[in-house]
């Protein structure tokens, strides 16, 4: 029989942080699926968006029973209000798009596909395991969708110019976010997580920024670069 691995504070601190999160991307994926079906996308492209919001549900589903698991009880927090997307009412539809699009799926799930595999590198408790195994898998669709999507808004789309230079000017704001989420001030020192946290699928916060970095050469530094930006000049503070 396999040695039992207790969970810590912080594991169901992080399990329960993780089924927040996941239920706030499948309301704001389901969000932008109404914004694409009103902007005239292709069915193609609303199957797939569609397609995404059920998984990130199946993620919550999946993260509860870790959390569960691990010893947790609490309801999660979810305010009303960060379950929708933002809208810029003296902006075509089209480029509050394009920021979902670049921003959540080209930035954040792109970044997403070597987190998870890094999570799951180190974790050895089967229920969380499981989670991790199925968020790695779908995350790598989520992303392809994300560069999928922005392909059609500058390639396909009549807006495409305007498109195009509102990400010139907004790509750097979006960089400085998610440095915020991953790389916050002070997360460099921090690299230790205990091997029993490890099991459970965490990593030491150090280690986010590492992953951050390394995205930003080998992802977003070509992916940008075939469709005409600068991520590097992007990304300078």
């Amino acid at each position: 029989m396999a040695k039992r691995v207790p969970a810590s504070d912080r594991v169901r601190g992080e399990w329960l942080r993780r089924v927040e999160a996941e239920y706030r991307s499948a309301a704001l994926t389901q969000h932008l699926g109404l914004w694409m079906i009103q902007c005239g996308a292709s069915p193609d492209l609303i199957k797939l968006v569609m397609r995404i919001a059920a998984d990130e549900i199946a993620h919550a589903d999946l993260s509860h029973r870790a959390y569960a698991a691990a010893g947790g009880s609490e309801m999660p927090q979810l305010a009303r209000e960060s379950l929708e997307l933002r809208r810029h009412p003296r902006d075509p539809l089209e480029h509050d798009v394009t920021r979902v699009c670049v921003d959540v799926f080209c930035l954040g799930e792109t970044v997403a596909v070597p987190l998870f595999v890094k999570l799951r590198a180190g974790c050895t408790v089967p229920v969380a395991r499981r989670v991790l195994d199925r968020v790695l898998r779908d995350e790598i669709r989520h992303r392809d969708f994300g560069w999928t999507c922005l392909s059609w808004l500058l390639h396909e789309h009549p807006m495409a110019p305007e498109l195009r230079a509102l990400i010139e000017r907004e790509l750097p704001i979006w960089f400085t976010r998610v440095r915020s989420v991953y790389a916050p001030p002070g997360a460099e020192t921090q690299k230790k997580v205990t091997d029993d946290d490890r099991a459970w699928g965490l990593m030491a916060p150090a280690t986010y920024g590492d992953v951050l970095r390394r995205t930003l050469e080998r992802d977003w530094i070509p992916r940008f670069g075939k469709l005409g930006f600068d991520a590097r000049r992007a990304w300078a503070p």
